[in-house]
């Protein structure tokens, strides 16, 4: 199941399962930031937590929408922007880092990087 996107560009199954694992994790990092803002409009979590959100969307938009060069770029950027979330998660949470949220998140997120260097090896 590929489709060739107007650039002559093919957004491959797993180009879809990337999107579908961004897309969760994106909307667990929007909730989080929409309930940690809910309660004060300053905070600094939460801001990071929709700022993640809008990063997970814009990767998705870079791959469905983009030519081959921004997939690519996307891809690239991709694999730190999730690691570092991962890294993050566990040095903020420390020594609590087994929550059910946090963990789902993370094996969606570790998956994702997967699918990432994956995609990054076939196109290179």
């Amino acid at each position: 199941m590929a489709t060739t996107t107007s650039d002559g560009g093919e957004v491959t199954r797993l180009h879809y399962i990337g999107v579908a694992l961004a897309a969760v994790t994106g909307l667990i990092h929007l909730a989080l930031g929409a309930g940690a803002l809910a309660s004060n409009l300053a905070d600094p979590l939460g801001l990071a937590f929709i700022a993640a959100a809008a990063g997970f969307a814009g990767g998705i938009v870079a791959v469905l929408r983009g030519d081959e060069q921004l997939r690519s770029r996307a891809i690239l950027l991709g694999i730190p922007f999730v690691a570092g979330q991962v890294v993050f998660y566990v040095v903020l949470n420390w020594p609590d880092i087994f929550g059910i949220g946090g963990v789902v998140d993370k094996i969606i997120q570790l998956a994702l990087i997967g699918v990432l260097v994956t995609l990054y090896r076939r196109e290179s």
